[in-house]
């Protein structure tokens, strides 16, 4: 498996009309992995949405992970998934998933949820958010010394969320980020392929 570096591009929640081109100018701009993230879809339009989100990632040599849902990330053929607190256990998702997907955990602020998922199979673990965040304003807050600490005690990839900026986005990587997860940063762009370029650039 290709490893895991780089941006990473979750949709918004709220429903939008030209999702599947604002994602097409994410992956232009660099992105390495799409979330396709949408609680307010019918299931028959979540479906054709995650299906041509994958179709897309597939193109452009992109990961594409269905946020919460392994159902809809087993019948869409989705990369994988990406689960919360209240989400299926990962050992759960791999078997309804298989061997090959990958499989991404939340841990918020928390290094023995982390510890956790690493040992029920996880793929990556997620920390955050770092700063401020419009997406998820009450979300509780992580730092630097946590990563730091998960990047000498963990082997998964870390990936970090959270009101992440290009210009804030160093002083994560260098605390041991291999992913930069972004919501608003990216889809809320004027241009969202300049946008994700900006991120990538921290990467070269």
């Amino acid at each position: 498996m290709i490893p895991l570096r780089g941006l990473y591009a979750i949709t918004p929640e709220e429903p939008q009309e030209d999702l599947v081109d604002l994602v097409a100018k994410a992956l232009v701009g660099g992105a390495r992995l799409i979330q396709y993230r949408d609680k307010h879809q019918d299931p028959c339009r979540r479906l054709t949405l995650a299906r041509a989100l994958r179709d897309l990632c597939q193109t452009a040599g992109a990961r594409f992970i269905v946020n919460d849902d392994p159902y809809l990330a087993a019948a869409s053929g989705a990369h994988g998934v990406h689960l919360g607190r209240d989400d299926p256990d990962p050992a759960e998702a791999r078997a309804l998933l298989g061997p090959e997907a990958l499989i991404g955990v939340s841990c918020y602020n928390r290094l023995d949820l982390a510890h956790a998922a690493q040992a029920k199979g996880a793929d990556y673990v997620a920390f955050g958010r770092f700063y401020p965040s419009g997406t998820k304003p009450s979300a509780v807050q992580a730092d630097l010394d946590l990563l730091r600490q998960a990047r000498r005690e963990l082997y998964l990839p870390l990936v970090a969320i959270g009101g992440i900026t290009p210009e804030n986005a160093g002083s994560l990587i260098v605390a041991g980020a291999d992913v930069l997860a972004v919501v608003n940063g990216i889809f809320a762009a004027p241009d969202v392929s300049a946008a994700a370029r900006s991120f990538d650039n921290l990467f070269a």
